[in-house]
């Protein structure tokens, strides 16, 4: 067992991916609870994803930030050595060739940080809104 030496939770995998603390209500609140060297890279997604989105809400859904217009559009989250962003199966099928050098799987792209090619993701995000896939 290992536990998390900021929220004293335990957990079977020794250094385990958790959220510590109250459950964010906000996305600045979600990106100032984690380390100081990612918040960079998560405002700069957010960022592009705001701008790409500009008519979309942004919530906290499965308590991670989320781009909603009638229904979840896309979501990401910090993990300890990249971002996972969300945008759902049908966005990794539509753009496996251009997601060829990320970790992907379902709907899931793995954006390792310092890595954030901010056309694809803006390309990404449009065409999940103009779709209408849900994350």
């Amino acid at each position: 067992m290992w536990t998390c030496p900021k929220c004293g939770r335990e957990f079977k995998k020794n250094e385990q991916s958790h959220y510590c603390g109250e459950k964010p209500k906000t996305i600045d609140e979600y990106i100032q609870a984690q380390d100081e060297e990612k918040q960079g890279d998560l405002q700069y997604l957010r960022q592009i994803l705001r701008d790409a989105l500009p008519e979309a809400e942004e919530r906290i859904s499965w308590s991670m930030p989320t781009f909603w217009k009638k229904h979840n559009i896309l979501h990401f989250a910090a993990s300890k050595n990249h971002i996972g962003f969300y945008p759902g199966p049908a966005a990794v099928e539509q753009f496996a060739e251009e997601l060829k050098d990320y970790e992907t799987n379902k709907g899931t792209i793995r954006i390792p940080y310092g890595k954030i090619d901010a056309e694809l993701i803006e390309k990404i995000a449009k065409w999940c809104l103009e779709t209408d896939h849900h994350a």
